[in-house]
């Protein structure tokens, strides 16, 4: 594309990246040399590295035996002071971590013509689509992050038939790794909480609609002045994350208006707790803010599951903690277009379920 295509203007940078789905990946492809001010943040929202607490970080836990008394009171622990933590032996191949790393890559290599055919509304398949930002319809500046979303259905075949090909296989061999994970890492959490079963009712709740996120975020000439993602906890019972190389994730500190850099470290995953277990703990876990940052060098992907309730699923604080329920019983459908009807606004959706 020449300089002369490049578009510059609000409208048409909205136009170019979010009606016609080209994605900031398009834009970026296109050749711009700085942010457009359509991505540019107000001073007051952008990001202070002079925040960041050095001395402060999130634990790492060796989940090699999930049944060890230890892991478990980590686990928990860390649920509940940090809502963040990182596993490491949790059994997925490290290979396979790497092989949905590089098919990230590999998608959204491909020529805008080829990416945005399963963009958001036109997607050939009611299992995937690619978007961009967050919820760019209700957002002051986009974010600098172009993302392809998959609904993973266990053992059903049919509802992958049509993911793109270039990571299709990729997705599914690491969800399915990744799906003994998450049920040991809900049992332990559970157990927290004084929950014994497990059952299929329970699993309904907690993972009857696990989506996965292939996020990219292509080089940003001036990073400063905008946001990968900006300040959010997540919806979901838990979040499994799996970063790359680069790095750029940051969690709220305990302190107020802190933040802690979450290093990357090869073969980990990172784990946050989301709203839904929030509530239905009664405030025992913590969902806990979180951010990216921009890079200006190198262009970063990183691969969230967000292990979510079934859409008619209902949820509240469990009768198990024995305390006065301070959320409402909730349809986990309301409560996600709740969360998707406005920008990212840190954890003021969760204000939505209390009683």
């Amino acid at each position: 594309m020449s300089s002369s295509t490049i578009p510059n203007s609000f409208d048409d940078v909205t136009d170019f990246v979010v009606n016609r789905g080209n994605g900031i990946t398009g834009l970026v492809d296109s050749g711009i040399q700085k942010v457009p001010e359509r991505y540019i943040l107000p001073p007051q929202q952008r990001f202070d590295l002079t925040k960041v607490v050095s001395q402060d970080s999130i634990l790492i836990i060796d989940v090699s035996n999930w049944d060890d008394p230890e892991v478990i009171k980590s686990i928990c622990e860390a649920s509940g002071k940090w809502g963040f933590f990182q596993i490491i032996n949790h059994g997925i191949p490290l290979q396979v971590l790497e092989n949905i790393t590089d098919a990230a890559h590999s998608f959204f290599g491909l020529p805008n013509e080829q990416r945005s055919k399963y963009y958001k509304g036109a997607s050939p398949s009611e299992t995937v689509f690619l978007a961009t930002s967050f919820s760019p319809q209700a957002e002051v500046a986009l974010e600098w992050r172009d993302y392809l979303n998959f609904q993973y259905i266990p053992g059903n075949d049919q509802a992958s038939a049509l993911w793109p090909p270039v990571c299709k296989d990729e997705v599914l061999e690491y969800m399915k790794k990744a799906e003994i994970v998450i049920k040991n890492l809900l049992q332990v959490l559970l157990k927290g909480l004084n929950v014994k079963d497990f059952d299929r009712d329970t699993q309904h709740t907690l993972m009857g609609s696990p989506r996965i996120n292939l996020n990219y975020y292509p080089k940003c000439p001036n990073p400063q002045l905008t946001a990968g993602v900006g300040p959010h906890s997540d919806i979901s019972t838990i979040t499994v994350l799996l970063q790359d190389d680069i790095g750029g994730l940051y969690v709220r500190g305990i302190e107020d208006d802190t933040w802690i850099h979450v290093p990357p470290i090869k073969g980990a995953l990172v784990i946050n707790i989301g709203d839904v277990l929030q509530i239905i703990s009664n405030d025992k876990y913590k969902s806990i803010e979180h951010r990216v940052v921009a890079n200006k060098i190198k262009n970063r992907v990183s691969v969230p599951i967000f292990v979510n309730p079934a859409p008619d699923a209902v949820f509240g604080p469990l009768p198990e903690s024995g305390e006065i329920p301070i959320y409402k019983q909730l349809v986990f459908s309301d409560y996600f277009n709740f969360y998707f009807s406005k920008p990212h606004d840190g954890k003021k959706t969760i204000d939505y379920a209390r009683i």
